[in-house]
């Protein structure tokens, strides 16, 4: 049985349209992000959620809250791991000069943070560098939420890390309508 060119499914002009002006838009900011990365490192370059990989950025409250917990808990020459949360490192950058920070991130195109970007994979929580094990003050991590292996982690991070709740509730800028919490292995709650 063949299926002639009048049974196959079109779209219309509009949807086409709009189409092709996402993936030009799509592809203007990944050639705008490749020519970055060969240059120069430029922070001030705007990287957009990308949902298929679950990223959904913090609103700038969040950011700033976060931030100035951790700095308040390791110091000003504290090192920092960022495990996929790219939207605290610019801040994280700026408020803290002679911290050692280090985005363990999936998201390459990240990798315009130079030195302090390393690949890293959520599935394969182990393959991080021997010498990174234990080598840092804190870690914040927010692991993709929406990925069915990730989706309920309030029993794990209890039981795994001995990880208590915050009162602190972490928002998106995007208003998400999922609950979000923040664990920590200290009474983050005094630092807040």
């Amino acid at each position: 049985m063949s299926i002639s060119d009048d049974d196959a499914p079109h779209l219309s002009a509009d949807t086409f349209a709009a189409l092709q002006e996402f993936y030009k838009e799509q592809e203007e900011r990944e050639n705008r992000l490749k020519l970055i990365s060969s240059e120069a490192t430029d922070e001030n370059i705007p990287i957009d959620e990308d949902w298929q990989l679950s990223q959904f950025w913090y609103d700038d409250k969040t950011i700033d809250i976060l931030v100035d917990v951790a700095l308040k808990a390791v110091g000003p020459s504290g090192k920092i791991a960022l495990v996929s949360c790219p939207t605290l490192y610019k801040k994280m950058r700026q408020k803290a000069n002679d911290c050692e920070i280090t985005l363990f991130e999936y998201d390459e195109r990240f990798s315009i943070y130079g030195k302090d970007f390393m690949l890293y994979d959520y599935k394969s929580p182990l393959l991080v560098p021997r010498d990174k094990s234990s080598y840092y003050d804190i870690v914040l991590a927010d692991p993709p939420f929406l990925s069915e292996e990730c989706a309920i982690m309030a029993d794990l991070v209890q039981r795994l890390l001995d990880l208590k709740k915050s009162s602190f509730e972490p928002t998106h800028r995007n208003n998400l309508a999922n609950e979000f919490w923040c664990y920590s292995n200290f009474n983050m709650d005094e630092l807040l």
